[in-house]
Parts: C-alpha cells; structure tokens; sequence
C-alpha cells in the first residue's frame, strides 16, 4: 500500500512545482483514502528524495557496480539491469543509482521487483531532471507494467486514484 501512495504522489504532483509538506501531504493522502500507516511509511520514504541532489560531477563516466550477496538477492535481475541501461545511456548518474538501490532495500519488500525498481527510477530523475525529461521513461514503465508477467504473478499492480 505504501508503494501505492508514492505512485499517487507521482501522478498528482508530476507537473507541480513542489510537494505540499507533510501534514497538509498526509491530510490530502487520508482524503484519498490511504491508511494512516501506510501514508506514515510512504511520507517517511518520501523524505529521502530530499537527499537526492545533481551531483557536481554529472559528467562522470559509468561505473561497472558490484551487488552485495544480500543487494542481488532482494533486487530483481531485471531492475538491476534497467539501472546498468539507465546508467550506460547517460541518464542515470551513479549517485542517483545508489539511492535508487538504497531505497529499494528500504522497502518491506523479501524481494523488490524489477518494476518497483523502475518506478523508483523513475522517482530518482523525476527529482533530477524534472517532469518534461521523464515523460519518455513513464511511458517505457508503462508499457513494460502492462506486459510484464513479474508484476502480475507477485499479485502487484499500482493503484492508480
């Protein structure tokens, strides 16, 4: 359900200049029709998106990045990968990938799917590179959520309000 709230505040505050702070989020999120530990979650989660900044060095070339035993274990194959692709085309900075993986292993989650993965990703650039640079990667995370069979056998599809 928390998963759920993130999406909510995506999709309602794609083309806002910013996020109402957090009681006024929380009162918003209750009308909605969220639980109030699930907004608790979600609001706590959110907060960390106020760390994720440009780096200096956005420049930098990719770097090839090791997974912990326990990191591969909880992160999708195919999540991982889509963060490789992200960063080989330029678009992903490392910074910005280790919170990415930082706040996928924050999910309660035994083991974080490939698209949660992707909409996370899809958070991280929202925040970096703003709303008209991330359009094209919803659609790709769109399309992939509507075809792919992970989401549908874990029983997850976002709840769209």
């Amino acid at each position: 359900m928390m998963f759920d709230i993130l999406l909510y505040l995506y999709d309602t505050y794609l083309y806002a200049d910013r996020i109402p702070d957090a009681d006024q989020l929380s009162r918003k999120l209750s009308a909605a029709g969220f639980e109030e530990e699930a907004i608790g979650e979600a609001l706590d989660w959110l907060a960390a998106l106020d760390d994720l900044a440009p780096a200096e060095d956005a420049h930098a070339p990719p770097a090839f990045r090791i997974y912990a035993d326990a990191e591969a274990s909880r992160l999708a194959s195919g999540g991982r990968g889509f963060l490789a692709y992200l960063e080989s085309a330029g678009l992903l900075p490392a910074h910005a990938r280790e919170w990415i993986i930082d706040r996928a292993l924050a999910l309660p989650d035994s083991q974080v799917s490939a698209m949660r993965i992707k909409w996370i990703a899809l958070l991280a650039l929202w925040k970096l590179k703003g709303s008209g640079e991330v359009l094209w990667l919803e659609d790709l995370v769109r399309g992939d959520e509507e075809a792919d069979p992970e989401a549908e056998a874990e029983g997850w599809k976002p709840t769209l309000h």
